[in-house]
């Protein structure tokens, strides 16, 4: 008997790696990624289930004139509503009615926990400007970003990058949502996103002086998609799909769109130039099995089973806080920073998230080498979910 028992706990440590086991990392196909139960991989099932059922109970709603779930769950109708308000707020991109309350548990590299339909791919809207954040990234290690300091338009072309006001915007300023951009891009202006209650009083402001104020505004990061297009040369996606996603295995479901009018000629080339998010339309259309395997290359900062796709500085960089907002670093990393509206003290420091509305989450704790994509639960439930979650785990966490 103690011979057994002695075997199921070595079992159970080789499988944990936040324990110092070797790391996993799952083959392509949802179906050829290895499961372990709650119990290997440190949790109190109980626990890890009540937190599941929070997360499902908590199923979003969306703030517009539809009160029932399946009205909230046609976002081809719910989506131009929640905007409404907004000038220019017509969708130019996509839109899909969504599924289920969703969610896949990663720890050590393997699936925990999974709920509602996984496999579905759904509208992540603003998680898709983590996936920008990674090709610039790309950019940057490939050498066609010198400097994230330097002026963007020093190296693009495109004369919305060229005003007086534009010309000293910098790429790191683009990425942390501190450039004040301004002007109309694909039939939106800038002012005009999010612009408060009186729209009259954002255009009379006029614009931020670069780097001087944080501003999440979608018409700016699709200024950032349009550079890097630039920089490229190719369509975001294609360069997306061959250096990370296909590496870590993703399916060949996931879409990343633009708008029906977001072309931009690139030397002599007429090339889609893809949205930061579906504020609009479009933006990344992925299942939550691709939104974990997406958080597990976080998690590793940027290796994927010995192969570097992304530098460990690009990683560092994303994870710093801004200037201006602390709990913000690249685009659309959350940090988990006091004074700010995602902090938690129930959390690790160095956990992150990458959020969208949805609410969709993707959310990586390195000290407890876990990974969860939660997807359709309210926003302000997120917290409850996610401390819910870690104190399910029974193991001790590793200050990473």
């Amino acid at each position: 008997m103690k011979s057994g028992f002695l075997l199921a706990a070595v079992a159970a440590f080789a499988l944990s790696g936040w324990a110092g086991a070797q790391s996993y990392f799952p083959p392509a196909g949802a179906e050829h990624w290895e499961r372990v139960s709650p119990q290997e991989a440190g949790f109190d099932p109980q626990a890890l289930q009540e937190a599941i059922d929070f997360a499902v109970e908590r199923e979003t709603r969306n703030e517009a004139p539809l009160g029932d779930v399946v009205a909230a769950r046609e976002l081809t109708i719910m989506v131009p509503l929640q905007w409404a308000a907004e000038p220019y707020s017509d969708p130019i991109g996509p839109l899909a009615d969504r599924g289920d309350p969703s969610g896949v548990i990663v720890r050590g590299g393997r699936i925990v926990a999974e709920w509602g339909e996984p496999e579905r791919v759904d509208m992540a809207f603003s998680v898709t400007k983590s996936f920008l954040s990674h090709v610039v990234g790309l950019a940057i290690e490939d050498g066609l970003i010198g400097d994230v300091h330097m002026p963007v338009s020093a190296q693009v072309r495109d004369e919305r990058f060229h005003t007086a006001h534009n010309a000293p915007v910098t790429w790191d300023q683009l990425l942390r949502q501190t450039s004040g951009w301004w002007g109309e891009l694909w039939g939106k202006l800038a002012w005009a996103d999010r612009p408060g209650t009186n729209p009259h009083d954002a255009l009379v402001a006029g614009p931020p002086v670069p780097g001087s104020a944080y501003e999440y505004n979608d018409v700016r990061v699709n200024a950032l998609a349009l550079a890097a297009t630039h920089l490229f040369a190719r369509e975001l996606p294609d360069v997306l799909r061959e250096r990370i996603m296909d590496p870590i295995g993703a399916s060949d479901g996931w879409v990343w769109h633009g708008y029906h009018n977001s072309y931009a000629e690139v030397d002599g080339e007429r090339l889609l130039s893809v949205s930061g998010g579906g504020h609009w339309g479009g933006g990344m259309f992925i299942d939550a099995y691709d939104m974990a395997r997406f958080g597990l290359l976080g998690l590793h900062r940027g290796e994927w089973d010995g192969e570097r796709l992304l530098s460990d500085a690009f990683f560092g960089a994303a994870l710093a806080p801004g200037e201006h907002n602390a709990g913000y670093g690249y685009m659309n990393f959350f940090l988990n920073a006091p004074d700010t509206r995602m902090y938690s003290e129930a959390l690790p420091g160095n956990a992150y998230f990458h959020l969208g509305a949805g609410t969709n989450l993707v959310f990586v704790s390195p000290n407890h080498d876990l990974v969860a994509v939660v997807r359709w639960i309210e926003g302000a439930a997120m917290r409850g979910f996610l401390e819910r979650l870690i104190a399910a785990i029974e193991e001790p966490a590793t200050e990473q």
